[in-house]
């Protein structure tokens, strides 16, 4: 039966802690910390372990944030910005073989990669900690805090939830199947890939300590929360200024998964369907969905059906669609009329009181010449029409049978739609203008697509949609291109080798001074930040330095040497095996002594050595002093007798 329960609250405004350290009344840090928010979760039903059905939250904003949750005036405010870029990236995995979509995002310096399930009813992004105390054993090794240069905890503060020892803010996320996330946050650069022209930016996530249920036994490392919140992936690029109030997502179709994704905003494709999307309705994304049509047939339905409690939810993180009751009945008894020369059959698993129907024929293409049309009606009579395989799912056992993927919500009200809706359509969630955008297309050349349709991100280059280039191997817009008021301290790049670590190491200085001389550098500025072995073969991350370690490189030096690494111009030897660059970003600091990146604590420390070692020679002078004012008498010297002073009592003697 689907509920909804509230798990452990915790805050979800943003705010600043300011920790002053004073010397000499002129030092002062200030350390922003974000919060998490209060959630709410959606339980839709059939959740058991023995589905690959993933349901993920849906979480409400707390009502007393000081940011405003819902309203367009602060996102309207970014309209003027002259330029914001776009991260382009991938979607892998199967959304019934795994139950779920993920992406990749690199986290920390030097960066690590992790596979995250992309989840429009999440908030918090997080990943498994390497102190985590309960973590399954994931698709990547976990994050180490201490191994990155560049992360910074989220110190406790009174707006949000707090550890034990009152030092660090803590997230707690509970899930519908029974499973669970709980750990700390953290501050850290998140990059987004080489296919996006989004250079890496400060993002909050979590760092897990703890993990049950599926969590604990899915291959995935972890969630990318894209819903509406402070700690979400989008508010934070957006609050920043860096993308435009939308993203978009694109699932891959029945037996082919994959797909793609966008984080910021893009022109709508010629011939998008949109319904409005109310954000003071619900915090979820939700759509005014009105009738739904089956072969050309509306149901006998009231509109309101679909408007119970959160009304209709568009949710990535839920599989499967389910329906209120009525509304379920309905569609189901119109889909077997249609079907009523088709033998029905009992589910995969028996767990289950699936609706199945065997004898259909195995090629998905000529589904829609079996299977009748299905239409969602949106608020100002605008329609989508859906495909077999957006209500459908393959059976598992029996050959050329397919089984409803829409069932229905308990006695919950609401209209849950999961992935299997939305499977080969672009998905547009135009935030900023209250909206959502669905484009049928086929997600496995979704940039072929957009170019043949007109279609332009909200980016000044669009050579990039190239019709040969698929959303796998797309490259960046302009891969060497600095934005104006960059600095670039250095460059960090990985590069995969097909050499077995063992016979790679011995030719480490002879790979740096290869690449010195590829990039047209000095071998004084390759450094090798990471070397570890891989199934079949080697990864090595560099850095490029300046030639002078304290000041930045050169816009024209620097966009020389990320052009070479995007377009791959490094040539080795044979020895060297192939080679493959698999990503690169710009780290804005230069790559200093340490003294100078600690210059602060340098001179603190040295002043505390100067005023500290003055202070011990004025002490030891004032002793010394007190020492030689004592007069000195020779031992035989006459002495004065001095009166002994009564003791305040006396002792008699008797004789």
């Amino acid at each position: 039966m689907s509920q909804f329960t509230t798990s452990s609250p915790s805050p979800t405004t943003g705010s600043l802690m300011l920790s002053i350290f004073m010397l000499f009344s002129n030092l002062l840090f200030v350390y922003a910390i974000v919060d998490d928010p209060t959630a709410v979760i959606l339980l839709p039903p059939h959740a058991g372990s023995n589905r690959h059905t993933m349901f993920l939250p849906l979480f409400h904003s707390n009502p007393n944030s000081t940011r405003v949750s819902y309203g367009k005036s602060r996102r309207h405010l970014q309209k003027l910005d002259t330029h914001r870029s776009n991260a382009r990236m991938a979607l892998h995995d199967d959304l019934l073989s795994n139950g779920y979509y993920t992406t990749r995002l690199w986290i920390g310096s030097p960066p690590h990669k992790f596979a995250l399930i992309v989840d429009t009813g999440s908030t918090v992004t997080y990943v498994p900690c390497s102190t985590c105390e309960q973590c399954g054993k994931h698709q990547d090794p976990r994050f180490d805090p201490d191994s990155s240069s560049t992360y910074e905890p989220m110190k406790c503060n009174n707006e949000c939830t707090c550890d034990n020892a009152k030092k660090q803010c803590i997230y707690e996320r509970q899930y519908a199947e029974m499973s669970s996330s709980s750990g700390v946050l953290g501050k850290d650069i998140i990059s987004f890939g080489n296919q996006s022209e989004l250079s890496p930016q400060r993002a909050t996530f979590g760092c897990e300590k703890l993990e049950t249920g599926d969590l604990y036994t899915q291959r995935a490392d972890g969630i990318m929360g894209l819903g509406r919140g402070d700690l979400s992936l989008v508010d934070q690029l957006v609050d920043q200024g860096v993308i435009s109030d939308s993203f978009s997502l694109c699932y891959g179709g029945m037996d082919t998964g994959g797909g793609a994704m966008i984080l910021g905003g893009i022109s709508p494709p010629s011939g998008t369907v949109f319904a409005y999307s109310d954000p003071v309705r619900s915090p979820y994304y939700n759509i005014e969905l009105k009738e739904l049509h089956v072969a050309g047939k509306r149901l006998p339905l009231s509109p309101s059906v679909f408007d119970g409690k959160h009304g209709t939810v568009l949710d990535s993180g839920t599989t499967y669609a389910y329906l209120p009751e009525a509304a379920f009945l309905a569609f189901k008894d119109a889909i077997i009329k249609e079907l009523h020369s088709f033998k029905k059959i009992r589910g995969p698993d028996p767990s289950y009181n699936d609706i199945c129907f065997s004898g259909v024929g195995s090629d998905v293409s000529k589904l829609s010449e079996t299977f009748p049309s299905v239409e969602m009606v949106f608020g100002k009579g605008h329609k989508l029409s859906l495909s077999p395989e957006n209500y459908l799912f393959r059976h598992s056992k029996v050959r050329g049978a397919y089984c409803l993927g829409i069932f229905q919500n308990g006695k919950d009200p609401t209209t849950l739609l999961g992935a299997i809706i939305v499977r080969n359509t672009f998905v547009t969630y135009d935030r900023e203008h209250a909206k959502i955008g669905f484009w049928k297309t086929n997600c496995s050349d979704l940039w072929a697509r957009l170019h043949d349709s007109d279609v332009s991100p909200s980016a000044p280059d669009n050579s990039h949609l190239s019709p040969d280039v698929s959303p796998s191997s797309a490259p960046t817009v302009s891969p060497y291109h600095i934005s104006p008021g960059s600095k670039v301290g250095s460059i960090i790049f990985y590069m995969s080798l097909n050499v077995k670590y063992y016979k790679l190491e011995p030719h480490i200085v002879e790979l740096t001074h290869l690449i010195a001389m590829e990039l047209n550098v000095d071998s004084s500025q390759v450094n090798l930040l990471d070397f570890t072995a891989e199934a079949n073969g080697s990864l090595t991350i560099w850095s490029i330095t300046p030639p002078k370690p304290a000041e930045y490189m050169s816009k024209a030096a620097a966009s020389n040497i990320i052009a070479r690494i995007a377009e791959d111009e490094i040539h080795l030897p044979k020895i060297f095996g192939k080679h493959r660059i698999s990503n690169w970003y710009i780290v804005s600091d230069p790559n200093r002594p340490w003294w100078q990146n600690h210059k602060v604590m340098v001179v603190i420390f040295v002043l505390l050595l100067v005023f500290g070692f003055s202070g011990f020679v004025v002490w030891w002078l004032q002793r010394y002093k007190r020492q030689v004012s004592i007069p000195y008498k020779p031992v035989d010297s006459a002495v004065p007798e001095q009166e002994l002073q009564p003791f305040g009592f006396q002792t008699n003697y008797t004789a």
